[in-house]
Parts: structure tokens; sequence; C-alpha cells
């Protein structure tokens, strides 16, 4: 802050060093002063209570000391989160509540696909690299627009992938390609975000989205709270309930499943070229092995997910621990499209392999009726993905069962179309 301000404040009054230095430094101008305070809600529960009752205490009283002339406070939270953060609802902060202070709200709206093929034309009109169309379709379609993951991708294609050459036409491949990157190294973005999978209230609506559970209440603050951080979306027509974009439904599986990637990544069986029979994936193979991989780690994961701080999710574990089985073995070049949303009963995931498609359902064992259904959503989402086979997951969570009665693969024929139900 200009003119010795902060230098001189007193910051041994920490309850209200704020206040007094920006009274202070506002009595020395001849204008009205606009500040803004980002990341304000990673300050620590007592640390912020102070920093929003000085700012509360300073702005009523500006008409006999200067103070702030207008304030914004920018953050992950709505501010009405702060104080479910900080306290119980019972519980009471005092007459001079530090959260009788907003006078707007608002979130920072997604791009929408004309404004990124706006800022790939202004990035064209500035350098003469050209962002194909279909390039730019496909960040839209990753990212849904928002506008950190639009910045980085863009970034990555020129600065890191095409090294600032300015000649080269960014095409969809190469998007792809800076996609990868940036899941990979997994940024300060990714971190404070996924760090939010460990707390309860996110699992309450996190945990039945990756399992394609019932829906939750939506008008709960948990759910507003989830909401807000930018980890999901509601379909406007639809009223679907998605992670935000296919980039965070990745990421979500990948943060939780951390061990169990890095375990078969330190495997040289579970790799791409084992599963490939002429240029095609074999994937009742590929799911013989996840079978005899479950049966055999399943418990050990289980215990790394609650010496990670996310023992909650360990009802999810079979959903996440298939989905990075099939991400390793893939990343020899395929993809894997993940179809996620609350109240669907399953997970759809599409291997993508070339120009061919692998559509897999998981479903989880509850009761005679699982697999009825089962046969009946594969069936459809072969359909969606135009193939002709098909895969059918069910998990059985029956501790009293044997494994031998757990793991079984047989085929059925469902309306002309061939599904492999794969037991686990």
């Amino acid at each position: 802050m200009p003119g010795g301000f902060a230098e001189e404040a007193d910051y041994a009054d920490y309850t209200n060093v704020l206040n007094t230095t920006l009274c202070d430094y506002c009595s020395s101008l001849e204008k009205p002063f606009v500040i803004f305070f980002d990341e304000s809600d990673c300050l620590g529960n007592g640390t912020l209570i102070s920093f929003l009752r000085q700012l509360r205490n300073g702005f009523i009283t500006r008409s006999r000391t200067p103070f702030v002339h207008s304030i914004t406070i920018a953050g992950m939270r709505n501010i009405r989160d702060y104080k479910a953060h900080i306290r119980e609802d019972s519980a009471t902060l005092g007459s001079a509540s530090p959260f009788n202070i907003v006078t707007k709200t608002f979130s920072l709206s997604t791009f929408s696909h004309r404004e990124i093929t706006e800022l790939c034309l202004q990035h064209t009109k500035e350098t003469g690299q050209i962002f194909e169309p279909q390039a730019i379709d496909y960040i839209f379609e990753q990212t849904d627009g928002q506008p950190w993951l639009v910045n980085a991708i863009a970034r990555e294609c020129v600065e890191e992938i095409l090294q600032n050459d300015f000649t080269k036409t960014i095409f969809k491949d190469i998007v792809e390609q800076a996609i990868q990157n940036i899941i990979l190294t997994r940024g300060t973005h990714f971190d404070s975000l996924m760090e939010r999978l460990k707390e309860p209230r996110v699992r309450k609506v996190i945990l039945p989205l990756l399992q394609g559970e019932e829906n939750v209440d939506r008008e709960s603050d948990d759910f507003l709270y989830v909401r807000d951080l930018g980890l999901i979306k509601v379909d406007e027509k639809t009223k679907i309930i998605t992670p935000a974009n296919p980039i965070y439904a990745e990421i979500m599986v990948r943060a939780i499943s951390l061990n169990v990637q890095s375990r078969l990544f330190a495997n040289p069986e579970y790799q791409t070229p084992r599963y490939l029979r002429d240029g095609k994936i074999d994937v009742n193979f590929l799911l013989k092995d996840f079978q005899v991989f479950w049966r055999e780690n399943s418990d050990i994961i289980w215990d790394e997910l609650y010496e990670k701080g996310l023992r909650e999710y360990k009802e999810a574990s079979p959903h996440l621990i298939l989905q990075a089985f099939l991400q390793r073995v893939i990343n020899g070049g395929g993809r894997i499209h993940r179809e996620m949303a609350l109240g669907k009963k399953r997970v759809d995931i599409c291997l993508e392999w070339q120009d061919q498609k692998y559509p897999i359902e998981i479903k989880i064992l509850r009761n005679n009726k699982s697999i009825v259904d089962g046969l009946a959503q594969t069936f459809e989402y072969m359909e969606k993905c135009g193939s002709s086979e098909g895969w059918l997951v069910v998990f059985d969570r029956d501790v009293e069962k044997l494994w031998e009665e757990k793991i079984y693969t047989r085929q059925e024929i469902y309306k002309g179309k061939n599904i492999t139900i794969v037991g686990a």
C-alpha cells in the first residue's frame, strides 16, 4: 500500500489493524478507493471472522471516518458458505455479525462457444496463428467454457506444444494433447478444487454423482456449495446434474484413484499393447484382467483411500477403480469418455480407440432387477455410441459371498445385440 501505511501499521492489534490501516489510507486520498480481495475464502476460521468483521465495522462507520468506497471479495465460495464453514447454525458470532456486509453476490459465467471463438480470433489477429474450427469445438466440449481451462489449454497449445511457432495451425489433436498435459501436470487450479473432495459437504454430492445414484436435495446448502465451487452443473433444460465439464470429471476420478493408477503404471502387464488384437481392443481380455486385479487389490485400495482422507469414497471405489484401470491401459493413444449424472443408477463409459467405440456400463448389484435394468441401459448406451457390442460390469458388494460366486463372464443377446456381462 502506498505511503508507508502498511509498514507503520500495528500488527499486534490484529483485530483492528486492517480497519485502522484502510481508514488511515483513505483519509489521505482525494478520490474514493475501491479494493478487491482475492482468495479470501482461504483464510483460517478465526482470521476470516476478524477479516470480515473489520471490513463491516469500517464500512458502517464510514460517515464518521473515511473508509473504502466499495469492496469486492473474490473466491471460490459464496459468502454464505463462509458462515456455514466457520460455525454451526446454533453458534453465535456476537451482535456485530461480519456477514451483514453483502450488497450483491454473483458468479463469473463461463465462456460461450461464440466467446471462445472470439478469443481465438483475437489471437489469430495478433499472431496470424489459426485455431481450426474443430479445435475450438473440442475446447468448448471439454471445458464447457470454464475460463481458466480455456486459457490454460490455449496457452499449452501455443507456448508449450508448438513453442510459439505461429506458422503452425492448431488442430484438434493438438488440443487433445494439451488437455492431457494439463491434467497430468495437475496445476494449483486442480489441486485447490480436488482438495475439496475431502470435505464432507462436497462428498455428500460428489459421491452419488460418481455412482450415478439418486438425486440429492438441490435446495440444500451442501448442493449449493458444491455448485458454487464450480464442480457440478445443472442442465437448464433437462435439469440433469453432471460434473461441470469432462475435464473436471476426469480429474475427480484421477484424484481419488491416484494410488491405483500408480500401481498400474508400475506393472508392465497392464499396458495397452497387451490388449490389442488386429488393431482393436480386446475388451473381454481387458475386463478379465480387471477381475483378477479387483480380486487381489480391492481391500488394499480401500485402506489407501482411508489413509488419504478419502475414506468416504469407499462406496464408489468399484466405479473409480475400474475407470482408473481402463484409463491406464488406453493411455497409449485411446480415449475414455465418461458420462456421470445423478439419478441414472449407473455410469456410462465409452472406450475410444482410433475409430472404434466400446461402450461399458457399470452397475452395483442391489437386487434381482439390477442386471435386467443394466441390460436395458447398456443397450441404450450402445445405440447412442453406434455399437453392436457392449459390456455390463456388475459389482457384487455382498461380503458374505465367495469370490468364485462374484467373478464370472457370460454372454446375453438383448434386442439382437451382443452384451457381455462381467461379474466382479
